[in-house]
């Protein structure tokens, strides 16, 4: 007993090292996470500082309007036809100025400025674009200051002619190109439309680009500075971008409406159906004959004969009655609007009974009912099929294999409408040359980008923004972040402990040996070797001396504690190179998710 009391005392100083080590573990975590709060914070983002873009490379037409003038641009004198003169003049203000809430001081652009008026300007190219060996590449920034309700902020490129007056510019001044953005209610319309020239009678038509397939709402909305990009290859392919990423794309050839070629057969206009013509696939069987018993007249519904009225139902009461309550209005004219009666109230003597007024017995379906007789369908024999006129040749058919070829532009302008003001224009550019063109992207809108980036908030600033303007996005917030968490907690601290990790403190402190973690037919047979070895030491005790019996009983006391009182799965944290004992939880901390921890077995005796 006194080796025993012995051994109970080394291993609760053990047990009482373990835990001052635990504590100072602990002490050197918070200290580590202070000096970690202690960190300097970074250094603050850099401001992006604005310059001109400047072409650098064969190019048609760049305009900046950095100079803060209109120099080079012509303002529409003319008119509108066709409406109320009140509204037909081109009289919008157009302003260069920088934006309202601009992130790049120094750079100005063109703003349209009145709202609910005709707007008109343009500029002349450096040289005429002819459309030959060379791709057109037309781009130019766009910025809805204060939104978009109902207008356009396209472009059009002007076509080539000899009566070209840019002071006359109006809506049905010829262009060759239309393209940007444009939107009314919720339609979000992307253009890019051009005027093709019919070969064999020199009409015009135009030709509009299929819808994009991408969602456009966020580029009028997000009131952000945003790249309109259009390419068109002389192997008649088109590229439409924005933000240089493309959103709609396809072939002159194949991907317009209404096509540019016309097919090469019509359907004779003078042809016409035959008078005998059937086109009836079933007919009714003229040999069936409607059945002798098929009754016609019969109704839908029947009354109910096995209905029996309810006991009480009062016969004699109306359903309802004139309130007695009612009082006729003192400016109630018997003349003007007749004779007065009180206004109608369910009748409360009707409340406790099943029914008042005269019983009906209730109607059910009437199973002799039929219908109308109708003879069966069956193949038409004289069925001839769905007429269609004959296919004659088109007489205005042509083939234009090469649509790029369009006619020649030698200026642009902007001829809007628009409900919304303060729309803000930049960086228009003309060339051949793609490297060019973006190179001068990145000279313009690049700048832009990068200081709106610059300036936006942080990401949970963007997330509370958005939950204000959306508030359903806090279920979102609260389903992706809270619940995760809630669950961690609820699996790592909470969780069924398993038998083969349960202490062996736990158990009661017996002679008999604990059973292992194994089969029930292997701790069966364990139990009853486990018994005669009892035995046979018992016996083999009882002969030896009382010295001889407190050895064997030391070493027996050893062997059971050793094999079973054991703890296992302690959980360590690793952290900066150090092992923290944590038994808190079962599994893990907070921050074990992020420096990962590390389960291992260690055997402790315990008395």
């Amino acid at each position: 007993m006194e080796l025993k009391m012995r051994l109970c005392v080394a291993a609760q100083e053990e047990a009482d090292d373990m835990e001052m080590d635990v504590e100072d573990a602990i002490d050197d975590m918070q200290e580590e996470d202070v000096e970690e709060e202690k960190a300097p914070s970074p250094p603050p983002v850099p401001t992006v500082t604005y310059k001109a873009p400047e072409p650098m490379g064969e190019h048609y037409f760049a305009e900046s309007f950095d100079k803060g003038t209109l120099q080079g641009w012509v303002l529409s004198q003319a008119k509108k036809e066709g409406i109320d003169e009140d509204i037909a003049k081109y009289d919008g203000k157009w302003e260069v100025e920088e934006m309202k809430d601009t992130k790049l001081p120094g750079d100005k652009g063109l703003v349209l400025k009145s709202k609910a008026k005709h707007h008109a300007v343009s500029a002349l190219l450096l040289r005429p674009f002819t459309f030959d060996t060379k791709p057109l590449i037309v781009q130019y920034e766009v910025n809805f200051q204060t939104g978009i309700d109902c207008g356009g902020a396209y472009v059009k490129l002007l076509s080539q002619t000899p009566d070209l007056d840019l002071e006359e510019f109006v809506d049905k001044t010829p262009y060759t190109i239309m393209f940007g953005p444009d939107k009314c209610g919720e339609d979000y319309k992307l253009h890019f439309i051009f005027r093709h020239k019919n070969p064999k009678t020199g009409e015009f038509e135009e030709k509009h680009a299929k819808k994009p397939d991408a969602d456009l709402r966020t580029y009028y909305t997000d009131k952000k500075t945003h790249l309109f990009t259009l390419v068109l290859n002389p192997d008649n392919s088109f590229e439409i971008l924005i933000d240089q990423t493309v959103v709609n794309s396809g072939s002159l050839l194949n991907d317009m409406t209404p096509p540019i070629n016309p097919p090469a057969e019509i359907e004779d206009p003078d042809d016409h159906k035959p008078e005998d013509w059937d086109e009836r696939p079933k007919i009714q069987d003229p040999d069936s004959v409607k059945p002798e018993d098929w009754d016609e007249d019969a109704p839908a519904k029947i009354p109910d004969e096995d209905a029996v009225k309810p006991d009480g139902w009062l016969d004699d009461e109306p359903e309802y009655i004139g309130d007695p309550d009612a009082l006729k209005p003192d400016d109630w004219d018997e003349d003007m609007d007749g004779a007065w009666e009180a206004p109608q109230i369910p009748n409360p003597v009707c409340e406790t009974a099943p029914g008042c007024g005269p019983w009906e017995r209730p109607v059910i379906d009437n199973p002799n009912y039929k219908g109308k007789w109708k003879p069966p369908m069956i193949d038409n024999p004289n069925y001839q099929g769905v007429w269609k006129p004959r296919k004659i040749p088109n007489p205005d058919f042509f083939e234009d294999l090469h649509p790029f070829r369009m006619t020649p532009f030698s200026a642009v302008g902007l001829e809007l409408w628009s409900m919304s003001a303060d729309i803000f224009f930049d960086n228009f550019f003309v060339t051949s040359d793609r490297n060019v063109a973006e190179r001068w992207a990145a000279d313009g809108w690049g700048l832009k980008k990068a200081a709106e980036g610059a300036a936006e908030p942080g990401l949970v600033n963007q997330m509370i923004t958005a939950a204000e303007e959306r508030p359903w996005l806090w279920i979102v917030y609260v389903l992706t972040v809270a619940l995760p968490l809630v669950l961690i907690i609820v699996f790592c601290c909470t969780g069924k402990k398993s038998p083969a990790s349960t202490s062996a403190a736990e158990y009661k402190k017996t002679d008999a040996p604990q059973p292992d973690v194994k089969e029930e037919a292997e701790e069966e047979e364990a139990e009853e070797e486990d018994a005669k070895e009892e035995e046979s030491e018992a016996k083999k005790s009882e002969e030896e001396d009382s010295s001889g019996e407190a050895e064997e009983a030391a070493g027996s006391d050893n062997k059971d504690d050793d094999t079973s009182n054991e703890v296992e799965n302690l959980t360590l944290l690793e952290k900066h190179g150090k092992c923290y004992v944590l038994r808190l939880c079962k599994c893990c901390c907070l921050d074990s998710i992020a420096t990962g921890f590390l389960v291992v077995k260690k055997k402790v005796q315990v008395f």
